[in-house]
């Protein structure tokens, strides 16, 4: 869910849990591209400023 785009907020509460923290340090590790998305956001965002 988390690698489709879906709120860790929206993810912990279909969990049961009451913290999205602890979804998101439990199941984060299961989105290997999250890195590559989140510098390609950044290099986008610089890009536009310039």
């Amino acid at each position: 869910m988390l690698e489709a785009g879906e709120s860790i907020v929206s993810l912990a509460k279909w969990l049961g849990h009451s913290d999205p923290a602890l979804p998101l340090r439990t199941y984060t590790h299961f989105m290997p591209q999250a890195d590559a998305r989140g510098l390609s956001a950044i290099e986008a965002w610089f890009t536009d400023l310039g």
